[in-house]
């Protein structure tokens, strides 16, 4: 059984982000009612290869969706020294952005055509100190529960070593816009 060094993992996920990249985008934004006519599965395919804008959030903070599947969403991020807060670590906001949109899309990926979410609380809970020199980031969020106007998620912030920054749980309010 072949295992994978650290640097072939670490190339990997950069070789990932940079692919991601180059497929998205332009920054922008769509109506409700447009994203409203899609499923969930189509929004983000559309994103993923750039037939829809990027979320402008996303590139501000420079954050890229990976991955995608229906009750899990993968985003990643390579924090650097515009990130930090004035005691020179990255801003626990950083860890707290990737993490609320990570579980956010995750609840999202299970929505149905017409259905939307909003952030009713985030909980964070951070586990180490993120420099510009941690590397890559992933965030990973996945849904708990799903019911008819709430839902709740989990995430998980970690490197290409399996080290965890920080974890989260989010409760969304589930919004219906069929009406």
């Amino acid at each position: 059984m072949q295992t994978t060094s650290r640097e072939q993992t670490l190339e990997i996920w950069l070789e990932a982000e940079r692919s991601a990249r180059a497929r998205l985008g332009e920054p922008g934004t769509l109506t409700l009612k447009q994203v409203s006519e899609l499923t969930a599965q189509e929004f983000f395919d559309r994103i993923g290869s750039g037939e829809l804008p990027c979320p402008p959030f996303g590139h501000l903070v420079d954050f890229v969706p990976l991955e995608w599947e229906p009750g899990r969403f993968l985003f990643q991020g390579t924090p650097n020294a515009r990130h930090y807060n004035p005691l020179g670590s990255v801003h626990g906001g950083y860890a707290a952005t990737l993490l609320d949109s990570c579980m956010g899309c995750a609840v999202h990926t299970r929505l149905q055509p017409g259905q939307g979410y909003t952030t009713m609380d985030l909980r964070i809970s951070y586990v180490r100190a993120i420099t510009a020199n941690t590397g890559p980031l992933r965030a990973e969020g996945r849904i708990v529960h799903l019911g008819r106007s709430s839902a709740l998620a989990e995430g998980r912030l970690y490197d290409v070593d399996d080290r965890l920054y920080a974890v989260g749980s989010t409760t969304c309010m589930i919004l219906d816009f069929r009406s």
